[in-house]
């Protein structure tokens, strides 16, 4: 790598791929400066807040919306993530496990949908974010053990009400039809997941949303949620609702902090691949994929022909998000040798972009929508990194509760209307307590991958795992 690259790496402005595709940097957007009335006011102008906005002005369009952004619009995850609109919801059996099996299907009918619905909503407006339904494959490409995890997935999926037309098992051969990994053993096929530009749809979206009259203050930080009042170090918004729509992002406001904490996600992008390399890898449908590692990785191929891959986040002592983009060489690194590992055919492939974002993540492992109609403030996040698709979901469902419209999305088991985020969410145990544990999960789930990678079975290590696991419920 030469020393101008390493000097990009570190470039927020240059190290985000995404952020490279912009065809310019729009202006920025004016602070707010003194005190303004509003009838709704939304702190975060990230893919919960815009989607909110876009929807509450589509079905009330009198509305007076106004957004207050801390950096530039999209300065967040949903500026800097992995580019998956998953048709599901991590945590979603939390949500649904213990209801009947036709509500389960229902849904998961209704994330499932979601995917097409966010398609339909960029074509109808005009948004050119790259969606491409390719589905997604979640491989066993690597250990032999790998199988066994990806066909227990499977049977997870279905029980949870996923359909079999959309989520299906393929075999070592029909695996090789979709991608040439390493180690093909098999894995799920999931038909309703897309991929897409998130820095194009952020981008899109913010300008769409103030074409329909919404107001969006960048560099406007917000300091204090009150009570119908949001205010900055330069202004105030006064508006009977309030919408905190921060996810991984909301170290500012200590109260939720206590319940949604962020997790670091880091990624990576290749050069352009060539022909003769796509011919090698496969993936001619531009699918995302993922293998049954613990350490979670995901990846896909981009409009432009490159890998965007991301593999196992960590958590800062103090929950405190990643402002800045950059990441170190050795983070770019250990990420381009897994794509490697799961993708021989990259071997000398050279990475263009590194960079890092926070997701965030609820104590009890649920993604929500709340709307406290008493308070007048409503929230969504913990979407524990699966927020593309979440948040237009969540942002159609903040949008009926707040117009209190009864509407299947306001009925799901995800939607929670007068009760408060401190009533519905766990609070996280205090430092150090859950970095220590945190890292105890990291390095058990590392020990469990070393040992896989031996043709070892790690029985004593997967019961720690389930432990972990089970303390987050």
């Amino acid at each position: 790598m030469t020393d101008s690259r390493k000097y990009a790496m570190h470039d927020d402005a240059r190290c985000n791929f995404w952020a490279s595709t912009l065809a310019e940097q729009p202006t920025s957007r004016p602070r707010l400066a003194g005190n303004v009335q509003a009838d709704v006011a939304i702190v975060g102008a990230g893919f919960t807040g815009l989607w909110t906005a876009y929807y509450l002005k589509r079905l009330s369009p009198e509305l007076a919306i106004v957004v207050l952004e801390a950096e530039r619009v999209g300065h967040g995850a949903s500026g800097r993530n992995g580019g998956w609109v998953v048709g599901n919801l991590a945590g979603l059996e939390r949500h649904i496990g213990d209801l009947p099996l036709k509500e389960r299907r229902d849904c998961c009918g209704v994330v499932a949908d979601n995917v097409d619905e966010i398609g339909r909503v960029l074509a109808r407006e005009g948004i050119a974010a790259d969606f491409n339904k390719g589905g997604a494959l979640y491989a066993a490409a690597r250990y032999r053990d790998q199988i066994a995890i990806q066909r227990d997935y499977l049977h997870h999926l279905h029980e949870l009400g996923h359909s079999e037309e959309d989520c299906h098992w393929l075999d070592a051969e029909q695996l090789a039809e979709k991608a040439h990994f390493r180690d093909g053993y098999g894995g799920i096929y999931h038909r309703q997941v897309a991929t897409l530009n998130p820095a194009k749809l952020v981008a899109g979206l913010a300008e769409l949303v103030e074409r329909l009259g919404v107001t969006i203050h960048e560099h406007s930080r917000a300091t204090e949620l009150g009570r119908n009042v949001v205010s900055t170090h330069e202004g105030s918004v006064e508006a009977p609702t309030v919408v905190c729509a921060t996810e991984g992002y909301a170290d500012r406001f200590h109260d939720f902090k206590r319940h949604v904490i962020p997790v670091q996600s880091l990624v990576i992008a290749t050069e352009p691949l060539s022909d003769a390399t796509w011919q090698a890898v496969g993936m001619s449908e531009r699918l995302a994929f993922s293998d049954a590692s613990r350490l979670i990785n995901y990846g896909h191929r981009t409009a432009d022909g490159r890998i965007v891959f991301g593999a196992r986040g960590n958590y800062r002592l103090g929950a405190r998000p990643k402002a800045d983009q950059a990441i170190g060489d050795e983070a770019i690194r250990m990420r381009r040798d897994l794509l490697v590992d799961l993708l021989p055919a990259l071997e000398g492939v050279r990475i263009d972009y590194g960079w890092g974002g926070s997701l965030g993540l609820s104590r009890n492992f649920r993604p929500h929508a709340i709307f406290d109609h008493t308070s007048g403030l409503a929230t969504a996040g913990g979407y524990a990194g699966e927020g593309v698709a979440a948040s237009h979901l969540f942002g159609r469902t903040l949008a009926d509760l707040i117009l209190e419209r009864d509407t299947h999305l306001a009925r799901m088991p995800w939607a929670f209307t007068n009760a408060s985020h401190r009533q519905l969410i766990k609070r996280w145990e205090a430092e150090p307590l859950r970095w220590l544990a945190a890292q105890a999960i990291t390095y058990s789930y590392a020990g469990e991958e070393s040992l896989m990678r031996r043709g070892k079975s790690a029985p004593l290590l997967k019961r720690v795992n389930d432990y972990f696991a089970s303390i987050i419920e």
